[in-house]
């Protein structure tokens, strides 16, 4: 499997390094930045993307944090194996990478904070809801909770129509392969209408046209929609309690997950707040990195 070179940044403000550690027999790419021992934030993409997404934010949280950008696995620069890829196993995924980088294992070493976008941030509450001991602090950025008000979810759940074309194999991997609906979903998502003017989304589309990386994010797609999204109707979660300190940053004209979606966690969390960004959509890192970073800066302190 060929792999494009990693994407460049601003070497003088980002100062970012980059690893790979093997966990659960899967080699992971981390973006790393920031002081070796500052308390951990591990930073995790959602759907298409990879560590690049926070690239403007990594400078801001490295000054005071050491920042580990994870790429998932079958994204960005890690391991594309052909299984894995439900969120409970991801969530598994980002504990191991702890694990092999020896952060929360034991006395004397600080837990990590999770901030996950997107489906990053429903990968980062199973991590929390099934590892509190491992997290002192979660932050979900454009991604609802565990228990949304289901009469609010139903009226919204057609904002999810992109993943019927990326969902079912093999219909999915081609259509990421071969088309421009992963470059669509970006433009589509963004409030910012000059985003795309000023980056370049073939950073993350052109990652797609592998066959392993289009075959992974099918199946993370399709474990999201068919286990997690249908799974909420059953009460998956109903009975779970989150103990870990939680944020959910939203953006006002979010049109995948709308600020409607993010509210009603409170009842199943010990401290869940819930802060939307006016103007922002659903790509706020790269949309409004300055908003994003002020708000984790403030809550993980």
């Amino acid at each position: 499997m060929t792999v494009l070179p990693m994407p460049a940044v601003d070497e003088a403000t980002h100062r970012v390094t980059h690893r790979y550690v093997t966990a659960r027999g899967v080699r992971f790419h981390i973006a790393e930045a920031g002081p070796a021992d500052g308390p951990p934030v591990v930073l995790l993409h959602g759907f298409p993307q990879h560590w690049h997404l926070w690239r403007h934010i990594l400078p801001e949280l490295a000054a005071t944090h050491r920042v580990l950008a994870l790429d998932l696995r079958g994204c960005g620069w890690s391991e594309a194996p052909e299984h894995g890829y439900s969120t409970g196993s991801l969530a598994e995924d980002v504990i191991a990478v702890l694990d092999a980088l020896g952060i929360g294992t034991g006395a004397g070493t600080e837990q990590a904070a999770i901030v996950g976008h997107d489906w990053g941030g429903w990968v980062g509450f199973v991590a929390a809801l099934k590892h509190p001991h491992r997290v002192r602090a979660l932050v979900s950025v454009n991604m609802t909770h565990l228990w949304p008000v289901h009469r609010r979810v139903l009226p919204n759940l057609w904002r999810m129509w992109h993943t019927a074309f990326i969902e079912h194999p093999p219909l999915g991997r081609l259509v990421l392969r071969h088309t421009g609906f992963a470059a669509f979903l970006l433009r589509h998502w963004s409030a910012d209408p000059t985003l795309w003017e000023r980056e370049d989304l073939r950073v993350y589309t052109d990652l797609l046209r592998e066959p392993g990386r289009a075959r992974a994010v099918e199946q993370v797609n399709a474990a999201y929609v068919w286990r997690e999204i249908f799974g909420h109707p059953l009460g998956r979660y109903r009975k779970a309690r989150l103990s870990v300190p939680t944020l959910i940053i939203g953006g006002e004209r979010d049109v995948v997950i709308p600020p409607a979606v993010l509210e009603g966690g409170e009842r199943h969390a010990d401290e869940l707040s819930v802060v939307v960004l006016p103007g922002g959509g659903h790509l706020l890192p790269e949309e409004q990195p300055g908003a994003v970073a002020e708000q984790l800066l403030r809550f993980l302190g």
